[in-house]
């Protein structure tokens, strides 16, 4: 189908043109509304106006951002990736991610499972929500999908075909460099500072060893292709409720290293962690937020472990190459690596975020302004303790101290 942009106007006539979707809606009337959901894409929610908990989302990418409008081309191809990373998903976790009932990467479009039943998970941490199943689910998401398409998992030839799917998702990455690694550290025009927040920013921009590490930072962003990555995977990326967590928006997906993913969550636990330190004395939930912080990695490693030594060959593991007791030193030393890198990467996720235009809501959506400003100089003391030490913190135990001791 040729490409055109989807309106209020035409799109009944286009979702009726799918069988697939014809028959989930049986030829009922339906109830179309632009919801305006986020800065890249155009959201749809399609109900059937006999039966409104009989519903979808349309998402189509335009060829430009959103939020700016056409002042700001941005390739449409980026909903590609999207497809193509839900599609691995569904193969991968399906408990995990939303179910698609038609995609269409001519025309930019996917069609998928409205999750009416579960809130974007950033909003539930701001309101003191529980969620005792997520480091569950999310370890599982992240051990599945980082192992199942890498090379310890993966002949050659699959992984490199794997790779030609994501390899052209150059904007969205040139946006992760720029944007995480870059602009947020120096004098930028995009970036957003707290006029009570200058001095700050000037001490942060004037560190020549804080910007040498986020260089090896950039460098590794830039050059390993460990496994496919969402590579935008916050607690704004995480639709949950108490029994079920679904990972949306896999529009920035690429091959990039392991740690990236893990840090950026990482990264969103302990943004909110410092939040509700500032605004309430509720120790037990920043405490269980803590606690979320460990399960989530303690989880992930062990059943990561788990998925590796089930494998016997692989496009880095021939059998008999190596014996057992050096395989079992060379995965430790390996994860080790991985854990280090992904503290690292959680600090450029955390510390972007202060300066940086895109900020988070939980700590620049505070309203008073003191209590805003210092959460934001936690955060940026966190940041920039994980950035200089990443390669020095040892172990999960060592990473909550660092948290506490800082923030």
């Amino acid at each position: 189908m040729n490409y055109h942009i989807l309106t209020l106007q035409n799109i009944k006539n286009f979702l009726l043109s799918i069988p697939n979707i014809k028959t989930f809606f049986n030829d009922e009337n339906l109830i179309i509304q632009e919801i305006g959901d986020g800065n890249l894409n155009f959201v749809f929610i399609i109900k059937s106006q006999k039966d409104e908990q009989k519903a979808l989302i349309l998402k189509q990418a335009v060829p430009y951002l959103r939020c700016v409008g056409e002042g700001f081309p941005l390739s449409r191809q980026r909903m590609s990736f999207e497809i193509r990373a839900l599609q691995s998903y569904e193969k991968l976790v399906p408990s995990l991610a939303p179910k698609i009932y038609y995609a269409d990467e001519d025309m930019s479009v996917v069609v998928m499972q409205f999750l009416d039943k579960h809130i974007i998970m950033r909003k539930g941490l701001i309101n003191s929500i529980y969620y005792n199943n997520f480091s569950e689910h999310i370890s599982t998401f992240l051990a599945n999908t980082l192992f199942f398409t890498s090379s310890l998992h993966l002949k050659s030839d699959q992984k490199r075909k794997l790779m030609d799917k994501f390899n052209s998702n150059r904007e969205l990455c040139k946006l992760t460099e720029d944007f995480v690694f870059t602009f947020a550290y120096m004098q930028n025009e995009t970036n957003e500072i707290d006029k009570n927040l200058k001095k700050e920013a000037n001490n942060l921009f004037d560190q020549m060893d804080f910007r040498e590490n986020i260089l090896k930072l950039k460098y590794i962003f830039m050059t390993k292709s460990d496994a496919l990555l969402h590579g935008d995977l916050h607690t704004g990326s995480i639709m949950i409720n108490q029994k079920e967590t679904f990972i949306i928006d896999p529009e920035f997906a690429f091959f990039g290293p392991f740690g990236f993913d893990i840090g950026a969550l990482i990264a969103n636990l302990i943004n909110s962690y410092i939040s509700h330190s500032i605004l309430n004395d509720n120790i037990e939930y920043q405490n269980w937020i803590l606690q979320i912080i460990r399960e989530v990695y303690e989880k992930f490693e062990t059943k990561f472990i788990i998925l590796w030594d089930r494998q016997e060959e692989s496009a880095l593991i021939t059998p008999n190459f190596i014996d057992d007791d050096t395989l079992t030193k060379f995965k430790k030393d390996f994860l080790h690596n991985m854990f280090q890198e992904s503290i690292g990467f959680a600090g450029c996720k955390i510390a972007r975020r202060v300066f940086g235009v895109a900020g988070v809501e939980e700590i620049r959506g505070i309203k008073e302004a003191q209590k805003r400003e210092e959460a934001s100089l936690k955060a940026l003391k966190v940041g920039i303790k994980l950035i200089k030490n990443y390669e020095n913190i040892k172990d999960i135990d060592e990473l909550i101290n660092t948290i506490k001791g800082v923030a």
